[in-house]
């Protein structure tokens, strides 16, 4: 019996209204495990080089794994993969919530998109049984209106839907798909190619006895332990202030970027942190199906700005790119900029940097009023930033370019304003420093879909945790700021284990490597009791090595190189103010990291996967 997964792969093909149900065997889900693994097999499978990322041909892939569902906190997380049409790479984003666990129970562990839908529509799926309805009367409609209205449609106040709102309908690059209203498949505009094919939503319903573990009571002793130990773990912080906890700390350690990445520090940090949200606008702490930490945040604001609870509230990435990115320190707006980005379904982290750059673009005369079409666009005018936030998701006005994200729209204005971009293969970087997190940095210039601070552990953990990043086969810490080839072999490992982690669909607030709730053994225990496999770290390990492979190969096929893999000029420029005054990174350390990392990876000199590690991974069927 195939434990823990539904063992059912759902086909959609939106042009003929048609579907495939695909049964794969049980060697099949070891190899690929599920999320990121499945997404990544069925892009390259079903998608030829060269296509544009918003035609028809692309293909599109919601997918979960065997542990989601399961009654243990960290499990439902949904993986979305297509190719990006912000980088032109591989796209591949994570988010938690209950759809993925409802997912689980209508019966499927993914949905491969194919085609366009010659009308708007959304899928409906309860217990197996899947349909194609019209969606017309949800189009252009925010995320928020969209809940209510399929609840009622449908007769059931449970269902859950993920979903586009009219970001993704306008084909904003960086357009998100959201569900719950609130939750997020962010990055690498996935929102986008769910809206090139007339794709509104996709809504689950099901049974949790479709769900089978396949040590029921054994499972529920280790969410238990969980549950137990987590108010004297280093994820407790995380429950009572969220991401945006993190805020302060960033800012005493010069760790915040602030004035467009030009300081680390942010001297208003304190009036946009965690703590003063949890004085002041913080409603509730919601939390993801079955899970004990509670770290989302539910905001309410019924002063200048009215902040409807539907659509939580502003994570770190958030606060950092739509405050100290533009130097506004009004949590209230910053509030309402999170919920113009849920209700819109935009990414929080490229529209609010994407903001910044033109911010200072404008502030150094590269753009101008008459670009702007009157819009002052200084740092800190917190009018401007939300007028501009409505006008990328409208895709109007001066909008309408920044909706390109701030690669594309720099190039319009010439090798000044693209000197300013903070991208890595046209994606803008998250709100954690390269200058101060080497390894990190290493890891946002080679990631297959951009900067990313999630592919990997920072580099500040590994004294902290030495025993939990030993079973990774990592030895002496190493400190924070160097990059020698120890943390270039961190770098390597912790970023395999965080693919791993895409595949296996959990959460990496709940299991990792370092400072999370459960460790790397813990999560090998989870998969046994959920899937029934006997799997050892070494063998997660590979599972990881596998998607980060396939990534890349796929990036290589679309003609992506070693020059792809590069870090803004600002990194390499000194830092001004606060604790992190006149740091920054050399090219030579980068360029020497990225030799030993490719080495390291089995990559030639171009970062392209050799022949010999495709055959080792029994992924020889790419060539």
């Amino acid at each position: 019996m195939l434990y823990g997964y539904a063992g059912k792969i759902l086909h959609v093909y939106l042009d003929e209204g048609r579907f495939e149900i695909k049964e794969p065997s049980e060697a099949f889900y070891r190899t690929y495990a599920g999320g990121a693994g499945l997404g990544a097999y069925y892009l390259l499978r079903h998608t030829r080089p060269g296509v544009d990322p918003l035609s028809p041909e692309n293909t599109l892939v919601f997918a979960i794994s065997g542990p989601t569902g399961a009654p243990i906190s960290g499990q439902s997380r949904v993986n979305v993969t297509a190719k990006s049409p912000l980088t032109g790479a591989v796209g591949d984003s994570q988010a938690g919530g209950f759809f993925p666990a409802e997912m689980k129970f209508a019966g499927f562990d993914a949905f491969v998109f194919h085609g366009k839908a010659p009308r708007p529509v959304y899928l409906w799926v309860k217990d197996g049984q899947v349909e194609l309805r019209d969606a017309s009367h949800l189009w252009g409609q925010v995320t928020g209106q969209v809940e209510a209205m399929l609840r009622e449609e449908l007769g059931d106040p449970r269902i859950q839907i993920a979903q586009i709102g009219p970001a993704g309908e306008n084909l904003v690059r960086f357009a998100a798909i959201m569900n719950m209203a609130n939750r997020a498949n962010g990055r690498t505009g996935m929102g986008a190619v769910m809206g090139s094919k007339n794709l509104k939503a996709v809504v689950v319903r099901g049974n949790r006895r479709n769900a089978r573990f396949a040590h029921p009571k054994e499972l529920n002793r280790l969410a238990r332990w969980g549950a137990e130990v987590f108010p004297d773990s280093d994820v407790y912080g995380m429950g009572l202030l969220g991401t945006s906890g993190g805020v302060l700390g960033h800012q005493r350690k010069g760790d915040i970027p602030t004035h467009h990445w030009d300081s680390g520090y942010f001297a208003c940090a304190p009036e946009i942190s965690g703590h003063r949200m949890a004085e002041t606008i913080l409603k509730e702490r919601d939390t993801c199906y079955a899970c004990t930490i509670r770290c989302k945040r539910v905001v309410e604001v019924q002063n200048r700005y009215q902040v409807d609870p539907i659509y939580g509230g502003p994570e770190y990435e958030t606060i950092a790119t739509f405050g100290s990115f533009a130097m506004v320190h009004d949590l209230e707006a910053i509030a309402y900029a999170n919920q113009l980005c849920n209700m819109y379904g935009l990414d929080t982290i490229s529209c609010g940097a994407t903001i910044a750059w033109a911010m200072d673009a404008f502030e150094h005369g590269y753009i101008t009023r008459e670009d702007t079409g009157g819009v002052c666009l200084t740092f800190g005018n917190v009018e401007a930033m939300l007028q501009m936030v409505e006008q990328i998701a409208r895709r109007e006005g001066f909008g309408d370019l920044l909706a390109e994200g701030s690669a594309r729209a720099a190039a319009h204005f010439g090798e000044k304003a693209q000197a300013l971009t903070m991208t890595v293969k046209k994606q803008e970087l998250p709100a954690h420093m390269p200058q101060v997190k080497p390894a990190l940095g290493l890891v946002y210039a080679v990631n297959p879909f951009g900067a990313d601070h999630e592919s990997s552990e920072h580099d500040p953990v590994w004294p902290s945790y030495p025993e939990r990043l030993a079973m990774l086969g990592l030895g002496e810490p190493q400190p924070q700021m160097v990059l020698n080839r120890d943390k270039v072999a961190f770098a390597l490992e912790t970023q395999k284990f965080s693919m791993a982690i895409n595949a296996f669909g959990i959460c990496k607030f709940v299991f990792g490597p370092a400072w999370q709730l459960y460790g790397p053994d813990q999560l090998a225990e989870m998969i046994r009791l959920t899937t029934g496999w006997e799997i050892t770290i070494p063998e997660i390990q590979e599972i990881g090595d596998r998607v980060l492979t396939m990534l890349r190969a796929f990036n290589a096929r679309e003609g992506f190189t070693q020059a792809e893999d590069t870090l803004p000029e600002k990194i390499f420029k000194p830092l001004k103010g606060g604790p992190t005054h006149g740091l920054a990174r050399t090219r030579e350390e980068m360029a020497q990291a990225m030799a030993w990392y490719y080495e390291m990876a089995g990559w030639d000199e171009q970062g392209t996967p050799t022949p010999e590690k495709l055959a080792a991974l029994g992924l020889g069927w790419i060539t």
